[in-house]
Formats: C-alpha cells, structure tokens, sequence
C-alpha cells in the first residue's frame, strides 16, 4: 500500500491531484496506520510546502488532523510557511513544536534562519542564533552557512564574516556564502579579496555559484579585467554553456561598458532564458544603444523565444527614454498592461518621468505622478525634479520640491537641483536661500566617489589551478 501511495504522489503536478489522493485514502480507511497516516499526511504537507502550487491554509488543516505530528512534519509546516508571505506563522509553528516536546534539528534551525532574514528582523535573528547555540547546533555545516546568510542580509556584515572565520572546515558553499553576503552589502572590492584567499589555500575549487557571485562583484566595483579573467577561467573550467553563468558575464561586461563583449557572450549561447534577453536588452538600453535595444526585443517577440516580464519593458522603457522615443515608450507601456496583462510597478513609472522629462514633456510627466495608482516615491520625484533644472522650468520645479521636502527634507541634491534652476535664470538671492537652508539644516554634499582601477597581483597563485 505504501508503494502505491508513493507512486500516486510521484504523478501530482497540481493541489487538486493531492487532493484526490487524500480523500481516496481516506475512503478506503487506510489511513488506521499511524506510520501509513504519517508518511500522507506529510507527503501532502510537503507538497504545499515546496510546490508553486501548494496552499499552506490546506497544510495548516491537515497538519491539525496528525494525532501526534512528527518532527519531519513539524519541519514541513516551518518550511512551507517560511517561503510565503506569512513567515511570521515559521515561528508559531517552532514555538508549538517546542511546547509539544520535539526537538529541533538542524533542518528546523535552516528553514528558521531563512524565514528570519526575509523577516527582517535583527533582534529576532539574534535570538535565533542563541537557539541554534542552546541546541547544539550553531557549528553544523547547514545551520553555519545558514547564520552566515542570514547576517549577511541583515548587513551585519562583521558578524557574517567572524562566523565564517571561526568554521573549522569550509565547503565551497560556506565559500559562497560569505561571498554572496559581501557582494550583497555592497563591498564587492572585499569579495574579490576573499576569492583571492579561496583561491590560494587550494583544495576548494570555484563551482557555477561562485562565479556567478565573482562576476558580481566585478559589476559592482567596475573591476573590467578581473572579469574578463573571470571568464578566461570559466572557459577553462568548462561552464561557458552553464546559463546562469554566461548571465553573469553579460551582466558583467554590460555594467563595466564592455557592451560588445556583452554582445558576444549573448550570441554565442546555445541556449537562452529569459533573464538572458532581458539582462541584454537592459545593458544596450542603458548604454544608449536603444535602436539595438529595442530591436533585440523585437526579436525576442517575433521568434517567440521567451514571454517578456516586467523586467523585459523596464529595459525596453529605459531605451525609450534614453533614445527620446516617446511615442514609442507611451505604446510599449500601454501593451504591458493591454497585451501582456502586467501591471506597471514604480520603476516602470519611474522610467516614463524620465523618459517625458528628458524630452521636455515636464508637465505631462507630472500629470502622469499624479494619476498613479501607487504611491511616488522620492527618486521619482527627484528624476523630474532633475528635468525641472534641465528645461528651466522653476514654477514645477518648486511644487515637485515641496514633495521633496515631505518625503526627504535632508537629501542634499534636492537643495543643489533646485538652487540651480534659480541660478540658471540669475534669481541669485534664492540660491543663496537654498544654500543657506541647506547649512541650516546641517546637509552636506555626499563624498565624492572614485573608481576601481585594478586588483594587484591577480594570477599570483591563482591561475595554476585552473
């Protein structure tokens, strides 16, 4: 019977299958056996945690119907919560499995930390970091990496790293771990650093993850060479097939200006997906390339290759408005909504103000802020802010400013926007009012920023063992 229950579950693709499966056990009465009643109840639990198709409210009643829930059924329920939108629910389902008596294990303590970070939540994490302590379990290889992730995204970046540093043993997944935790705090120079020392301490060699992290990093610092040797490398290692990767270096190449090699990395693949296309199409438009742009779109639509996303017109809207063609932005955005049923996100309005303010269309653009469905944000309002100086326009530009002012009163290029557009007609006294407001208030222009040049010694001791 349990053979042919585990082939039946084998067949389901949608909750309507599993559905079947439970009131065809139920009928036939075979669920008396408390092991047999077990391993359904959770195959149906795991279904929901883990399937697209799952519904953690069906789960959480058929959870209810277990006599005396197990620990593998209590983990399923964590799981399944921690990777919806209620992970909250995580949390009430562990503190019910501690009040029941189940220990925890370190699948438990995995799915918590992943649920905990998304949360958001610092003091919670910390707490949770104290229970895998309590537990015994802090210094299990799963449980480490997953404290490590977790510190990392809560861009405690210091305790990541020292968690990191005190592992006995590292895997190339502990390896990617902190990589990806410094590339996602934005220190990408400290993750080429932290390759480097994977690199020369030998044994662990790179896998796909790490160079789709490197590769990254790259794009973050401007580090051109070191990923062009980045991809000397993934030729060697035989993963210039692997999707993800050739992603990676088009991402790379596009972000550091190499927008022809990004091309070429584009063409030689065998096989693309949709991040593919999208991942190009953004790299032309942002590079002012916005004929090619939308051209490579055009024959994404036309070979049918794959369905565009909200990201695909967030490129195709980018070179519209770097291009000024504003006809065509207005059409492109009406058939996200019309013909492919995506509704537009900030960023999408976003980049219609920018595409209407470049082109001087100052009070259409404003109109179009006003009629929005979702609430502006402050870079919106700045982008129009910005094109209120470069077409002079100071009535709008001061009403766009008291937006400003409600949603960000000290951000410092709001104050030099607007003093600009006064000095670009000689109002000078009202320069002198912003800039004088501006030191009032205590707001300082940022640091200026520089430019990664090169990394020192890169092939010492790396390039051997390729």
């Amino acid at each position: 019977m349990l053979q042919y229950i585990t082939s039946l579950f084998k067949k389901c693709s949608t909750l309507a299958d599993v559905k079947q499966i439970h009131a065809r056990v139920i009928r036939t009465g075979s669920t008396e056996s408390k092991n047999l009643n077990l391993f359904v109840l959770g195959k149906i639990i795991n279904f929901c945690a883990v399937s697209e198709h799952g519904d953690m409210g069906y789960a959480a009643k058929v959870f209810e119907s277990a006599r005396k829930p197990d620990g593998f059924l209590w983990n399923a329920m964590i799981r399944g919560f921690g990777n919806s939108g209620r992970r909250e629910r995580a949390f009430e389902y562990y503190r019910r499995m501690r009040g029941a008596g189940v220990a925890a294990d370190n699948f438990t303590f995995c799915f918590l930390l992943k649920a905990s970070w998304h949360l958001g939540s610092v003091p919670l994490s910390r707490q949770l970091h104290c229970s895998t302590v309590k537990c015994g379990l802090d210094e299990h290889g799963f449980v480490r990496n997953g404290l490590v992730h977790m510190y990392g995204m809560i861009e405690d970046i210091e305790a990541a790293v020292r968690l990191f540093d005190e592992m006995p043993e590292r895997n190339v997944v502990a390896w990617n771990t902190v990589l990806d935790c410094l590339v996602s705090c934005g220190r990408g120079g400290e993750a080429l650093d932290v390759f480097a020392d994977m690199m020369r301490g030998g044994g662990i060699g790179p896998d796909e993850a790490t160079f789709v992290v490197m590769l990254s990093a790259c794009s973050q610092v401007g580090a051109l060479d070191y990923g062009r040797w980045l991809h000397d490398f993934i030729n060697h290692a035989d993963l210039s097939d692997v999707v993800p990767v050739c992603n990676a270096l088009i991402d790379m190449y596009a972000k550091c200006g190499a927008v022809g090699e990004a091309y070429m990395v584009f063409a030689d693949m065998s096989r693309k997906n949709r991040i593919t296309w999208n991942t190009m199409i953004l790299g032309l438009a942002m590079h002012g390339h916005s004929e090619d742009a939308l051209k490579l779109f055009s024959r994404m639509l036309k070979d049918g290759f794959q369905e565009p996303d909200h990201v695909t017109f967030l490129g195709v809207l980018c070179a519209c408005s770097h291009g000024g063609m504003v006809n065509e932005g207005k059409l492109y955005f009406e058939s996200m909504r019309k013909d492919y049923h995506i509704e537009p996100t900030i960023r999408h309005y976003g980049c219609m103000v920018d595409m209407l303010g470049r082109a001087g269309f100052l009070e259409e653009a404003y109109e179009l802020i006003r009629s929005m469905p979702i609430r502006c944000n402050a870079i919106v309002w700045r982008s129009l802010l910005c094109a209120c100086r470069t077409h002079g326009n100071i009535e709008l530009g001061e009403m766009v400013r008291k937006k400003l002012l409600h949603l960000e009163p000290d951000h410092s290029s709001d104050y030099v926007q607007l003093s600009g557009i006064h000095a670009s007609v000689g109002q000078w006294n009202l320069v002198l009012n912003e800039r004088r407001m501006m030191k009032d208030r205590g707001v300082e222009k940022p640091e200026p920023g520089y430019s990664f040049v090169g990394v020192d010694d890169i092939n010492d001791g790396v390039v051997c063992s390729i």
